[in-house]
Formats: C-alpha cells, sequence, structure tokens
C-alpha cells in the first residue's frame, strides 16, 4: 500500500485498504477470497480512470511524487555496467547531478541527470536534485568526454531549477547555464533528453537541449512552478490551479506545441506505483531513438538539431 497518497488518490487508498483487510480475514477461504477479483478490477479500473483525467496541477503534485524513480534508480533498470564520474576539475563535485559511462542495449553512452533525495538527510545532501554551476560544468565535462569517444549522450531531467543561492550566483550559475546550452548545441554526438518528473526552468534546460527530447507521461516541463507563478502573476499562490493550466507544462501540451517529441506512457497509478513498468517504456523509447539517431552522420545531426530549435515559437501580428 502507498505510503505517500496524493489527494486525488484517496479513492485508491480506501479501495486498498477493503482488498488488504478481506484477505487478512479470507485467508484460506475460498468463498470469501471469491470477493477478491470484482474488487482488484474495480480498483484496477478506477486507477486507469483517475490518471487518465488528471488535472495540469495534479499531474505536477505525480511528478514530484517522493517514491517517483530517479536517475540513479533508472541507470539500475534501463541500464547496466554504470561507473559514475565525479567533480567538474574546477570547484568541486556537485550531488545534484549524477553522471557516467554506461551501456544500452549493449552500446556505450553517456548518462547525465538531476538527483533528488527520499528521506531528508539525502535530500540536503542533493540539495533537492537543483545544481549548483559545478553541477553544470561536470555536466559539460562528461558529454565532451562522451562526443570524444563519439558516445551519445542521454539527459534525465528531474529539477525544479538550478539552486538560487549566494554561493551558485557567485560561482556563476548563470553563465554555467548558458555555456551548457552553446555546449549541447554544438555537441558533435547524439543527444536524447527525457524529462521523468519536473523539468524547471532553466536549471531542466541546461542539461536539456537534445536532439529529441521526450517526456514521461506524468512529467512537468516549465519556465517557472505553478506556486512561483501564481504569486507573481495574482500575488497569491493558492492560484496555481489556474496557473499550471495557463503554463501549458504537461507532456499532452508540449507535445502539441512542438516543444517534445514524444510521450512516454506510464503504467496506470504513475511511474512511483510500478517503477519496473516504467523503465521498461523509457529502455523502449530510448534505444529506439538512438537507433534512428545513429544513422545520421554528424554535419546533418547538427543540421536537424539547429533547425528543430529555430523552428520553435511562432510570431503573430495583431
Amino acid at each position: 500500500m502507498a505510503t505517500h497518497t496524493l489527494d486525488f488518490e484517496k479513492p485508491l487508498l480506501e479501495l486498498e485498504k477493503q482488498i488488504e483487510e478481506l484477505k487478512r480475514v479470507a485467508g484460506e477461504n475460498a468463498d470469501l477470497a471469491k470477493n477478491l477479483r470484482p474488487l482488484e478490477q474495480q480498483l484496477a479500473t478506477l486507477r486507469v480512470e483517475i490518471y487518465r483525467n488528471l488535472t495540469p496541477m495534479q499531474r505536477v503534485q505525480v511528478a514530484r511524487h517522493p517514491r517517483r524513480p530517479y536517475p540513479l534508480d533508472y541507470v539500475n533498470t534501463v541500464f547496466t555496467d554504470f561507473v559514475e564520474l565525479h567533480g567538474d576539475r574546477l570547484f568541486r563535485d556537485d550531488p545534484a547531478i549524477v553522471g557516467g559511462w554506461a551501456r544500452l542495449d549493449g552500446s556505450s553512452v553517456m548518462v547525465v541527470g538531476h538527483q533528488k533525495g527520499r528521506d531528508t538527510k539525502e535530500n540536503l545532501y542533493r540539495n533537492f536534485g537543483m545544481a549548483h554551476p559545478e553541477g553544470y560544468r561536470k555536466a559539460m565535462r562528461l558529454m565532451r568526454l562522451a562526443a570524444k569517444f563519439g558516445a551519445p549522450v542521454i539527459t534525465l531531467v528531474d529539477t525544479p531549477g538550478a539552486y538560487p543561492g549566494l554561493g551558485a550566483e557567485e560561482r556563476g550559475q548563470a553563465e554555467a547555464i548558458a555555456s551548457s546550452l552553446i555546449e549541447m548545441a554544438s555537441l558533435a554526438t547524439p543527444i536524447i533528453t527525457a524529462v521523468i518528473g519536473e523539468g524547471g526552468s532553466g536549471g531542466a534546460l541546461a542539461v536539456g537541449l537534445a536532439d529529441r527530447v521526450l517526456m514521461l507521461e506524468n512529467s512537468v516541463y516549465s519556465v517557472i512552478s505553478p506556486e512561483g507563478c501564481a504569486a507573481i502573476l495574482w500575488k497569491d499562490a493558492s492560484q496555481r490551479e489556474r496557473a499550471a493550466e495557463a503554463l501549458k507544462i504537461t507532456a499532452q501540451d508540449l507535445l502539441k506545441l512542438g516543444v517534445i517529441d514524444e510521450i512516454i506512457p506510464e503504467p496506470p497509478g504513475g511511474a512511483h506505483s510500478d517503477p519496473e513498468a516504467a523503465a521498461a517504456a523509457l529502455g523502449d523509447a530510448l534505444q529506439r531513438h538512438l537507433g534512428q539517431l545513429r544513422r545520421l552522420k554528424t554535419d546533418k545531426l547538427l543540421k536537424r538539431r539547429e533547425e528543430k530549435y529555430l523552428s520553435m515559437g511562432a510570431l503573430t501580428e495583431k
């Protein structure tokens, strides 16, 4: 049973409690056990129905779910032979960004991603997945290393945003993000980005400029959090539902706008309900897109990457 239940999941929790209680009472009683199947079918149907009709703000809640798989979880399920690399060779290692060599379906790739924590201690260590400049400089170092050896880069995005603290600003947060965007725009190797949870502002985009941008079904990608947007526009953070709708932050909205290339379906109940199924879907999508990108010559790859970003957005004069 879930240890962290979202508001809209409460009807599921009630059914789960009924099923567990019936299992406890039924034991070896075959007659009572017969009543389990209809309840389990009802639970499965209700879960699909609830998750099919989530509001943008509810998707934000799912994207932030504390049991949702993080990059290091996918490293252990989607990839093999992971070797983590540390440090930016300038200041220090930033635990909010993890990266290193790995194999995807037997082929060498460089994996880079934002890493959050599961508990207070780990969240403090990982800075809640909010990277400092040295984190982005580490990511750039690993991407250059991948290009040197002709290996593709795969980035897994899950961050509320770049860390806005005094130390980060003093060490050049804006410059690190800008340099990362320039680096990725011209990196002579295939790049695939998958937004697996929160894609927050420049902190996400700094490792998200890619040939293919994918999003898990219940992830979000935005220029600002709904709460932050509501506080700025309406001076009221409780207007977050309204802000989430206006921001067009869901995978479904962003696919229509041409910002992303594909939505990766999640199991009913979200990636946290069945991490193995989520990993299988992510792995299949990464392998498929990587196979397509590998067939392109470098000059054509870079030209298409340039055209992809130049074609985004439209100007309408009134």
